[in-house]
């Protein structure tokens, strides 16, 4: 059995996508950089302690695995989390405005036995936002709960002038790292090689 050790609802549609049954696990994991972490290995941490605190929660059920993700904006090595109010993703906004960042898309699958990881990195690039275009989209309250004060998947899509890399990444949850991680571990079937 499959479980997602996330609260979000976007994590829930993404991996819906692929077609497996699961059940999700609503967690709260402290996400705090530790002093002298590198922004990768931060994201990866925390997606990993997502996915071994969800293993805790149905620890002893047999053939269980718990999928954990963490997707962050980065930008000259500062992580971006989720805004605290308005003018927090205003600021955001205001730092991204007319820059590539890098958004980092770690996923861990554990069970008892065994841990895999994959992770997905994708180069957006803004136009440059003027003070009215930051203040309405702030206003949608569409900027809160996301890393980095925006959601690509929404009104902030057309900020985008350039996006390398994937657009489920940026959103939450990588789809093609995450079908290949679950095929892997035998919770999807291989993929045939076509001739």
């Amino acid at each position: 059995m499959l479980y997602l050790a996330s609260k979000s609802p976007r994590r829930r549609d993404l991996l819906a996508r692929l077609g497996i049954d699961f059940d999700p696990i609503d967690l709260d994991i402290p996400e705090h950089r530790l002093p002298g972490e590198a922004a990768d290995a931060y994201v990866s941490r925390v997606a990993h302690e997502k996915a071994r605190a969800g293993l805790g929660h149905v620890a002893g059920e047999p053939g269980a695995w718990v999928l954990g993700s963490d997707t962050e904006v980065i930008l000259d090595d500062e992580v971006f989390g989720k805004p605290r109010d308005g003018d927090d993703a205003a600021a955001m906004l205001r730092r991204l405005s007319g820059r590539t960042h890098r958004v980092v898309s770690a996923v861990w699958l554990v069970s008892d036995a065994r841990e895999f990881e994959a992770v997905s990195v994708s180069q957006v690039s803004f136009d440059a936002l003027d003070e009215a275009r930051i203040a309405a989209y702030v206003a949608t309250g569409e900027a809160f709960g996301k890393a980095g004060g925006y959601g690509i998947q929404g009104a902030a899509e057309v900020f985008v002038g350039r996006l390398d890399g994937s657009f489920s990444g940026v959103m939450g949850l990588p789809l093609r790292e995450t079908d290949r991680l679950l095929r892997r571990a035998g919770l999807l079937a291989p993929v045939e090689a076509v001739a």
